[in-house]
């Protein structure tokens, strides 16, 4: 299940504080066991040293001497074992056991265990004559220290965890309260609104978050706005030749146009349905252009042989407009790996916007040039040309369209963007700038094929 950030929060703090609690108890525990054994055996060593010094050498047999003694010790939960000159070890069994397992032979110092307890230790000689005697003290005493340590452990660590997750509560509250606005700045964004915008504040990451929102919004904005002028514009493109095509049938319909009418009648309907279709075909392979299912037939094409047979269709209907069309091409072949198909659709299309505006009298041309980038074909025009800020944008939907269609003939502002996403599928590259002869050029570069042409 998903959970809220204060959560996730609260619980990173929460297993941070524990484990720190935990890790510094266990290090405090051993440290503070094995102070208390050190206390305790040095408290156990200065008893024994301050024994000895009140028994001579024949005070170890001395009965009333050494029974006050250990009275003294066995007060404070000591035991007394004393070994005799040449004699054996009396004192408590369990205690007998320890001193001898220590040793008495000599004075020592140490822990050992006996009859499945542990002990400290003390021993000492007493004299020449080889008397000794051990203090033996149960190691009881750190344990007790050592439950006092976990009970304070166990209130450190409740205290830690409680200010862990307040700690942790309010810092996930802090850190989602941007996210959170960022969540509904995205759903009014899903509403349709555009107009709504995040403060750009908080770590740098919910900054980046915000930031990122707010540039959407911004790309979602000019999106949309492209989108209504491109439709705009294609509407007005449809409402032309609909209207013809209309007018025309109901003056044929109602036998207002007979004869010779009726036959430029249908014509123009003819010729403005080709239009209508044109249209729509630009609008379906635009809308496709963009899809993984959309095909090309790549294969290596003599981009000269290409432009020549552009050229003898282009001449007729140039010579019709009165415009001179000049070729300009290498004799020998330029392969390209290219969909010629495609690619013949992008050469006509590019002469078709040529032609459109290049007034009679004017030249239209085709250069194909050869450099070690590649090969570049130009469609050039002696129309008026575009605004130096227009050609950055030439290939936008609808935007040349919106700008000249009160001032010049122009096309429904899809061709260019069509012809723009073919040549960029097919691995090439489409600009547009000035031309020398005073109008625009459009130019296509591809790479060339590392072998000859199979076909085109």
């Amino acid at each position: 299940m998903r959970g809220t950030l204060a959560g996730r929060i609260t619980l990173v703090c929460l297993a941070v504080a524990g484990v720190a609690v935990i890790v510094a108890g266990l290090v405090a525990a051993r440290l503070i066991r094995t102070t208390a054994d050190n206390v305790l055996q040095s408290s156990l060593s200065a008893q024994a040293d301050v024994v000895a010094t009140q028994l001579d050498e024949t005070g170890i047999g001395n009965r009333l001497g050494v029974g006050k003694v250990a009275d003294v010790v066995r007060g404070q939960g000591i035991s007394v074992v004393v070994r005799r000159a040449g004699g054996q070890a009396l004192g408590e069994a369990v205690a007998v056991q320890a001193a001898t397992k220590l040793g008495l032979a000599a004075d020592h110092s140490g822990r050992v265990t006996a009859g499945g307890s542990q002990y400290l230790v003390e021993t000492r000689v007493v004299g020449t004559r080889g008397a000794a005697f051990a203090l033996v003290q149960p190691a009881r005493s750190a344990e007790a220290t050592q439950r006092a340590l976990v009970r304070s452990i166990a209130l450190a660590l409740g205290i830690g965890l409680l200010v862990a997750a307040v700690a942790g509560f309010g810092s996930g509250r802090l850190l989602g309260r941007p996210l959170r606005r960022a969540a509904l700045a995205a759903g009014s964004l899903r509403a349709g609104r555009r107009d709504v915008r995040v403060p750009v504040q908080g770590p740098r990451e919910v900054a980046e978050v915000a930031g990122s929102l707010n540039s959407l919004a911004d790309a979602l904005a000019v999106s949309e706005a492209r989108q209504r002028d491109f439709l705009l514009s294609v509407s007005h493109e449809l409402r032309t030749p609909l209207t013809a095509v209309t007018g025309f049938a109901e003056a044929i319909a109602d036998g207002v146009a007979s004869g010779d009418d009726a036959l430029r009648a249908g014509r123009t309907i003819q010729r403005e349905a080709a239009r209508l279709e044109r249209l729509v075909t630009d609008l379906l392979e635009l809308a496709r252009l963009g899809a993984d299912e959309f095909r090309l037939d790549l294969a290596p094409v003599d981009l000269g042989a290409l432009v020549r047979d552009c050229a003898e269709v282009w001449q007729l209907r140039c010579e019709r407009e009165g415009v001179r069309l000049s070729v300009s091409a290498p004799a020998a072949a330029v392969p390209v790996v290219a969909d010629a198909r495609r690619l013949r659709q992008v050469v006509d299309g590019l002469a078709e916007n040529a032609l459109r505006v290049t007034p009679a009298g004017a030249p239209m041309v085709f250069s194909l040039s050869v450099s070690a980038a590649g090969a570049a074909l130009s469609v050039r025009d002696g129309g008026p040309g575009l605004a130096p800020e227009d050609y950055p944008v030439a290939f936008d939907r609808g935007v040349l369209n919106k700008r000249y269609r009160d001032r010049r003939p122009v096309g429904s502002g899809i061709g260019l963007a069509l012809v723009h996403g073919l040549v960029t599928r097919m691995g090439g590259t489409l600009t547009a700038g000035p031309a020398p002869e005073g109008g625009a050029a459009f130019t296509m570069t591809f790479p060339l094929a590392p072998a000859g042409p199979r076909g085109r």
